[in-house]
């Protein structure tokens, strides 16, 4: 790590939260160790136990930040649009609380938000991804655009949006509409896929993909729960599943049904 020190004004960490506490106190000190500075921070948390709010309270004292709580457990869509609603500045960082930034992040984020300054048709820049996006055109600084048409036959095409950590403006929701509420977490990303694909949404893809942050939720494993099916590597079931996502994903984008489930 070189002696910068970052001041991002204009830019709110937003953190979605439940009941991984010390995934989120990792994350903020990860931040102050790479001396980075927001104008703002918000954890949005989604009726975590008492023992986590405890300690979000402890870390309170050392990095500030506004705690935006739920009294029950709402879900992903109510966590991430209360969270939205509380943001203050013109650019909100997305960071979900299991992700860790690396010493290389701080310089292609200066790059990501002189990007939104200088373009006010970018949408959102995107840090991270399980894999590369499948339709990209090289922009600036390791940077691509992302593209989509109708006649991209790649099924991943759909995954335009991602709620891994991004750069959006925090007027997002005006232009994408809220995050649908009462849905499980992939149902309620994957409507906002739609919704941002159909609304002619605009992003950048940063190409080494796995180089900005670390996801690593080892120690406080994720609760969200996923089909077997979904995830399964059998040959026979892979097939299907991809033949079957080709055709539901398409259909929807058409016809913005977003009642897929994975």
């Amino acid at each position: 790590m070189d002696g910068n020190s970052y001041l991002f004004k204009g830019v709110t960490l937003m953190v979605t939260h439940y009941n991984r506490s010390g995934s989120l106190e990792r994350l903020l000190y990860a931040f102050e160790k790479l001396n980075c500075r927001f104008e703002d921070i918000v954890v949005s948390d989604d009726g975590s136990k008492e023992e986590h709010i405890e300690n979000l309270r402890k870390v309170q004292s050392a990095v500030p930040f506004r705690l935006i709580r739920s009294e029950v457990n709402k879900g992903l869509g109510n966590n991430l649009n209360k969270g939205q609603a509380a943001v203050q500045t013109p650019y909100t960082l997305y960071v979900q609380e299991d992700f860790i930034p690396t010493e290389k992040f701080p310089p292609r984020f200066k790059d990501a938000l002189s990007f939104m300054d200088s373009d006010p048709g970018i949408d959102i820049v995107r840090f991270y991804a399980y894999s590369s996006y499948p339709y990209l055109k090289y922009y600036n600084s390791g940077f691509y655009k992302m593209l989509i048409k109708p006649w991209y036959a790649n099924y991943r095409k759909i995954y335009y949006y991602s709620d891994h950590p991004h750069l959006r403006r925090s007027s997002f929701n005006e232009k994408f509409g809220p995050y649908p509420e009462g849905l499980k977490g992939d149902r309620t990303e994957y409507r906002m896929c739609l919704n941002f694909i159909q609304r002619k949404g605009r992003g950048l893809f940063y190409g080494k993909y796995n180089e900005l942050f670390v996801q690593d939720n080892s120690d406080e494993p994720s609760t969200m729960k996923r089909k077997s099916w979904t995830t399964s590597k059998k040959p026979l079931i892979s097939v299907v599943r991809n033949f079957y996502r080709q055709i539901r994903y398409n259909f929807d984008i058409l016809f913005n049904k977003g009642s897929h489930q994975e």
